[in-house]
């Protein structure tokens, strides 16, 4: 009877280990529906790993309510993070195992999650009259594109291409490469302008709800997204006598399915397979192991038999222990679409209207916004961010 014996031991320090494993803390948090209270709140006191996702969450929300000083250095911090998880992470390391779930890893986001958070600090940067650093963002958020689990794409948005260029420009530098290759990426909406030196009021716009993950398959191994129907689908920017119509140049539904233009399911592959393969190789030595120890008449035989049903039980629950089920933690309030317009305004105070308008071309009143720009004198540029979720009116 040894190798049952043995067999038997190893399942009971299987399941030591695998309990263990499993076993967390995991704080509770009170959410009140309020970001700007639940995100703090989570950041502080809610489990480690989804400090990024907060961080995230909360800064896009604070751009939107006229506080860019809170974003800054909650972007920085994941970007932080972010810098630093590849390869150094122990929750990281722990998930591209068999037994460890996705969502108990340190959340970074997928690629188009990583990009935006290199697009906002680009646009605070901006902001603060940094455009070297705008730029350097905007092209972190190109590689974070190019590349996704050791594979190499082409970055593909084309508001990264055509800010870097601009930038430059801005910078007295040659940004005609960025601006060739936004031109070359702009498949889906209209060509982007080209640039003007003197345009010195920059308008960062963005509207309708950006994905959601969810998981199928067998195992919830498959990651997919769904993304609400937009109700906006342009805008309208009105400032003394000019009228500036924007259109997107950007998809974050495109961007979160595909890489590198090419359409793809998300799978995590490994995981369901090794699961579905140990857990139908348990059945086959549980069932054949029975029936050569019924079958048996000598010892050696029905030993050879219980050990087979020993081992069959032991890669059942090596099969269950198995946890290949999707991260569908998801940077919940980004949006859909980006655009970007650039003005030439004096130095002084000036009251913008951006209209934002459905498929129709039909203005939406309850999302138009009111900002109050005071253009500097020292020719910085002045930076406007407006979501179609921004707080109105504000003064910048």
């Amino acid at each position: 009877m040894k190798p049952f014996c043995s067999a038997c031991i190893a399942v009971g320090l299987l399941l030591l280990i695998t309990g263990c494993a499993t076993t967390e803390r995991r704080p509770a948090i009170a959410l009140t529906g309020n970001i700007m209270v639940d995100g703090p709140n989570a950041i502080s006191n809610g489990p480690p790993r989804d400090k990024v996702l907060w961080e995230y969450r909360t800064a896009a929300a604070a751009m939107r309510s006229g506080h860019p000083d809170q974003a800054k250095p909650l972007l920085d911090d994941a970007l932080l993070s972010l810098g630093g998880i590849y390869g150094k992470d122990k929750e990281a390391r722990k998930a591209r195992g068999y037994f460890r779930e996705e969502s108990k890893k340190t959340f970074i986001g997928e690629p188009y999650e990583r990009v935006m958070a290199y697009y906002y600090r680009g646009i605070l940067y901006w902001m603060d009259g940094e455009p070297d650093n705008a730029r350097a963002c905007f092209r972190s958020g190109q590689l974070e594109d190019s590349s996704s689990e050791g594979e190499q794409y082409n970055s593909d948005y084309v508001l990264l291409d055509y800010l870097d260029g601009l930038a430059s420009t801005k910078l007295s530098g040659d940004g005609s490469d960025a601006f060739k290759r936004a031109q070359a990426e702009d498949k889906k909406f209209a060509q982007p302008p080209a640039y003007d030196p003197q345009a010195n009021v920059l308008f960062f716009l963005e509207f309708g709800p950006g994905p959601m993950k969810y998981a199928s398959g067998e195992y919830r191994e498959e990651l997919r997204f769904r993304v609400p129907p937009s109700p906006v689908r342009s805008a309208v920017i009105k400032v003394g006598d000019q009228t500036v119509s924007v259109g997107p140049y950007d998809d974050l539904a495109f961007q979160a399915t595909t890489r590198g233009g090419r359409i793809m399911d998300h799978v995590l592959a490994n995981k369901a397979v090794f699961k579905s393969t140990t857990d139908a190789v348990g059945n086959v030595a549980i069932v054949g192991g029975a029936l050569t120890a019924v079958a048996s008449d000598n010892r050696t035989g029905q030993e050879v038999g219980l050990g087979l049903v020993a081992a069959g039980i032991l890669t059942k629950i090596v099969s269950s222990a198995t946890t290949p089920a999707a991260d569908t933690r998801t940077w919940d309030n980004l949006p859909h679409y980006l655009s970007f317009a650039a003005l030439r305004l004096p130095p002084g105070q000036h009251v913008a209207t951006v209209e934002f308008r459905d498929q129709a071309g039909q203005s939406l009143p309850n999302l138009t916004k009111t900002i109050t720009i005071n253009v500097p004198t020292d020719k910085r540029d002045k930076v406007v961010f407006v979501s179609d979720s921004s707080l109105t009116p504000q003064t910048l």
